[in-house]
């Protein structure tokens, strides 16, 4: 006999997770496979599937604001069309979820995934990222990497250090993202466990070769997506910038994945749909892979590598260094005027203070500034310049 207190939106929750069953591909995640370290009664009764609720908490959470003002791969630079860590993260979402829906994998999880994966990131891109990592390796706390961080800000950070109660699957996904590895195809690792995800998260930190893989097809996607997302649209922004001209990309990858954004996202979406297709991982074919290949060595060289970019890395350095040692000596000192207190640790919760160590504190406030809010920290003797107009 059925009980009374069932809504239709009740209804509504068990028909979406049954469709999901009948849709989706058998080796894709289902929402009621969802795992979150707390049960949450609200979610189990209530009609929204969970990666869609993390989805959601994603979007709204605080870090997810500040990707507006993240350095892609160009920092110091006036120019409105260029490539800000919010859009890249778009991209991928998009680019993921098309091939998740020609797969039949769950596309929820997917953009779940996507919105937050590069939300660790720090100022400046990938050279904050090292300059930060050499910093906390000095003190001791491991070395940083912007995956980590991500799961860091979500799961412990947000919401004054309660986090947001992401399922499992998400923070994998996010953690195991990796769009700077080259891989031809990702067999994801079923089965694991939030204890499993302390581990990977603990090993990474300590050895830095650890090798980390998703344990959903959804991750996998989400992996080749961010390549996928950023190779083309790299190359476009260097060109409207004069550092490289189209005709000078790579012949053989040009043949195969045309020579601009457009083209290339298509190739390669194309590519990884027909060789993924009823298959149980995801994977570029052999030509399309070696075509990649060289297109990321071509990017690292004359983009990623570029002296044009880097004229002010010196003393984005010092500031890295003045700036952790400060905040670090003002939670030492008890300094309450300092913005570390102001900004950061005002109402965090107790739980958060006692779990980090003054120089994880100082990590946490470090990574989640923005290009403009790390600058206007900084001496006004050691600011810093456009170096490309």
């Amino acid at each position: 006999m059925e009980k009374f207190n069932i809504t239709p939106l009740d209804r509504l929750h068990s028909d979406l997770n049954q469709r999901e069953t009948e849709i989706l591909s058998p080796i894709a995640t289902y929402s009621k496979d969802a795992m979150r370290r707390q049960s949450e009664a609200h979610l189990d009764t209530g009609y929204r599937q969970a990666f869609s609720v993390d989805a959601d908490r994603i979007l709204h959470s605080r870090a997810y604001t500040r990707y507006i003002d993240k350095t892609q791969v160009f920092y110091l630079i006036h120019n409105d069309h260029i490539t800000h860590r919010v859009l890249h993260v778009q991209l991928v979402s998009k680019i993921a979820r098309t091939v998740g829906r020609f797969l039949g994998l769950n596309e929820d999880l997917i953009e779940a995934i996507a919105l937050g994966h590069d939300i660790g990131h720090t100022p400046f891109g990938h050279d904050g990222e090292r300059l930060l990592s050499d910093l906390c390796h000095q003190h001791k706390i491991g070395f940083f990497y912007h995956n980590i961080q991500s799961v860091q800000f979500l799961d412990r950070v947000e919401r004054k250090g309660k986090g947001w109660n992401l399922c499992l699957q998400t923070l994998d996904g996010i953690l195991c993202h990796d769009g700077e590895i080259h891989n031809r195809f990702l067999k994801p690792q079923r089965d694991k466990t939030f204890k499993q995800l302390e581990k990977e998260i603990k090993n990474k930190r300590e050895f830095p070769d650890t090798a980390l893989t998703p344990m959903t097809m959804e991750g996998c996607v989400v992996r080749m997506a961010d390549t996928v997302a950023y190779i083309g649209r790299d190359i476009e922004d260097a060109i409207r910038l004069g550092m490289v001209q189209r005709s000078e990309l790579p012949r053989e990858s040009v043949k195969i994945l045309g020579e601009t954004n457009g083209t290339i996202v298509y190739h390669l979406v194309t590519d990884i749909i027909q060789t993924s297709y009823k298959n149980d991982s995801i994977a570029f074919s052999a030509e399309v892979s070696e075509a990649l290949k060289q297109l990321k060595s071509f990017n690292l060289k004359r983009i990623y590598m570029n002296p044009d970019i880097k004229q002010n890395l010196n003393i984005i350095r010092d500031l890295f260094e003045m700036l952790f040692n400060q905040y670090l000596e003002d939670i030492e000192r008890e300094n309450r005027d300092s913005v570390i207190y102001k900004g950061f640790l005002s109402d965090m919760s107790e739980e958060y203070v006692e779990q980090h160590s003054n120089e994880e504190v100082v990590r946490d406030f470090i990574a989640g500034m923005t290009d403009q809010y790390f600058l206007r920290l900084c001496p006004e003797n050691m600011r810093l310049k456009s170096v490309i107009a």
